[in-house]
């Protein structure tokens, strides 16, 4: 990422975030009432146009692993909240998220790390809107040119001591193995009943020639928005990167349309076998 340009796909998350609000069927997957303020006028009208490609099958299926993934993160947070007194959430890539503004834990305190570019393009949205500052959120700039997490999160107030939930939602892939490792190595040495919540996508190798297909038309995309695909696991291959961890829960396609999407009225649901959800525990 270009130091002055914030993050493309964060727009393109935050826009399928607004358009599950104004065009799915109730009862929401993620019911998310600042969703649609957060983008503010300037890009309402790119909201607006994208209610003509809604119901095209790669809109659905995008637009349903992205509400999944912020319901299923949120799910287990609410767990760890209420089993363990967690009092700390970590965002790692935060973009646009819309938890802290929204969260029903009054004791939890929410740390939202991404590039500074990203961060202050979120924080100038919010300027045009009349939405409050939640007391429990802190914005946490990190460039990983020059910082580094355990740095900037012990500067933002972040207590070690305390266990964590860290959330990495579409980050994984756009990450180096090093990079991946290194932040897993960090979550890894947090105090027990910490967590850790993300998102990742098979190889296109483990892709059925279809799925390879669609794989190729948006790694494409992501490459002219200037954020490459660099990182994917199979099911194993994600275990064995978290050997420090226990409870590990996995989810491909069919656990996740069972959890969230099976009784709706709609046609939105996840189909393919690229993208799985996980949760991990100290």
């Amino acid at each position: 990422m270009q130091a002055a340009i914030p993050s493309r796909t964060a727009l393109r998350v935050a826009l399928r975030r607004a358009a599950h609000q104004r065009y799915d069927a109730k009862p929401l997957v993620l019911d998310d009432p600042i969703a649609i303020p957060i983008l503010g006028p300037e890009y309402l009208s790119e909201l607006h146009k994208s209610a003509t490609k809604l119901n095209k099958p790669f809109s659905l299926g995008m637009r349903a692993h992205l509400v999944a993934r912020s319901r299923y993160a949120e799910d287990q947070l609410a767990r760890a909240v209420v089993e363990n007194n967690v009092q700390q959430y970590v965002l790692l890539g935060a973009g646009l998220d819309t938890f802290a503004h929204r969260s029903p834990h009054p004791n939890l305190h929410v740390f939202e790390v991404d590039h500074p570019a990203t961060q202050q393009w979120k924080r100038d949205l919010l300027a045009t809107t009349t939405l409050p500052h939640p007391a429990a959120l802190t914005y946490v700039p990190v460039d990983f040119e020059v910082d580094t997490l355990p740095q900037q999160l012990q500067i933002a107030g972040h207590n070690p001591a305390l266990p964590t939930v860290f959330a990495m939602l579409g980050v994984v892939p756009y990450l180096t193995r090093e990079a991946f490792r290194a932040t897993i190595a960090f979550i890894a040495a947090q105090p027990a009943n910490s967590g850790l919540i993300f998102d990742y996508s098979q190889p296109r190798s483990a892709l059925p020639f279809l799925e390879q297909l669609a794989h190729d038309s948006l790694a494409a995309r992501v490459i002219l928005a200037g954020e490459p695909f660099q990182l994917f696991f199979t099911p194993r291959e994600a275990a064995a990167e978290l050997a420090a961890f226990y409870d590990l829960e996995d989810l491909g396609a069919p656990e996740i349309n069972a959890l969230y999407f099976d009784t709706r009225p709609d046609k939105l649901r996840l189909v393919g076998t690229a993208g799985r959800l996980l949760s991990a525990w100290l």
